[in-house]
């Protein structure tokens, strides 16, 4: 059997390795494709495919979009996006420097706090990508105001700590609509966390909704069966990914959830159909 793995983040967000340790570390795990879904950039996406072209491994481009529902936080995965497409990259580049004012903001509360935090470092840190809650985590665990990543989330990062401060995010139709205007297929990521309602699936589903990442860290055994069912019943595609970030607090490793390739097949079927659906429409 083939594996694969379609949720991975790179050092281009708020992952450890670069897009190349990320291939390196797929070929490895015997892994036969990968997606590359960093937040709001797609900056790693063709590094990763110059090297897994040397390895033989298929790079999926993919993206991870934040959006936000009635208060609630919602990512929405796209797999197979044109990424260099410019009207797509336009809109990332809205989310990016949203991205830069926020981090200000953040650097500015936990000065009043009495936390000054390395800039210089901390942009450094994220290099060309998105800068995010990760990167001033990492930052606050280096400068010893916190014992271990998760209390720097706990103390200031999360909602109605010190130092949060609400990210730029969009309506998941508008998600999904992005994702589609990239040639892309939109699926919904760890539901677990937002979105799993059957009713919202269903509702989703009416705006172009492909798909679902039912196998994913967070959700237990019996959480990724209901998913399942609900994809079934929805008539969904079922994906699944590791969310590999890495560091000291990863607990799941680049192909630590065994997701069959047919996902991928599935995914690929999925984009020449609506391929060929375009190109009736244009004729």
């Amino acid at each position: 059997m083939k594996f694969v793995d379609l949720h991975i983040h790179t050092t281009y967000s708020d992952g450890v390795l670069s897009p190349e340790e990320v291939v390196e570390t797929a070929v490895r795990a015997g892994l036969s494709a990968i997606a590359i879904t960093d937040h709001d950039i797609t900056d790693g996406i063709e590094r990763a495919v110059m090297v897994g072209s040397k390895y033989g491994l298929e790079i999926i481009p993919g993206i991870e979009l934040s959006c936000v529902h009635k208060g609630k936080e919602i990512h929405m995965l796209g797999f197979y996006i044109n990424w260099e497409n410019s009207w797509f990259q336009g809109k990332l580049k809205v989310f990016q420097q949203a991205r830069v004012r926020r981090a200000h903001q953040i650097i500015n509360r936990l000065k009043k706090l009495g936390i000054e935090l390395d800039e210089e470092a901390l942009f450094s840190q994220a290099g060309e990508g998105a800068i995010g809650r990760t990167h001033f985590a990492r930052a606050l665990l280096s400068s010893g105001a916190v014992e271990n990543m998760q209390a720097a989330f706990d103390k200031f990062l999360v909602k109605g700590k010190p130092a949060f401060v609400e990210k730029f995010r969009i309506t998941p139709e508008e998600g999904i609509s992005m994702i589609q205007r990239a040639g892309g297929i939109p699926v919904i990521a760890h539901p677990v966390y937002g979105g799993g309602q059957k009713s919202f699936l269903k509702r989703m589903k009416s705006k172009g909704l492909s798909g679902i990442e039912v196998y994913h860290p967070s959700h237990t055994a019996s959480q990724s069966r209901r998913f399942l069912e609900t994809a079934s019943e929805l008539n969904l595609l079922v994906t699944g990914g590791s969310d590999f970030h890495g560091g000291p607090t990863e607990t799941a490793p680049i192909g630590s959830i065994e997701v069959d390739y047919a996902a991928v097949e599935a995914l690929k079927k999925e984009k020449l159909g609506r391929e060929r659906k375009n190109r009736r429409i244009m004729e």
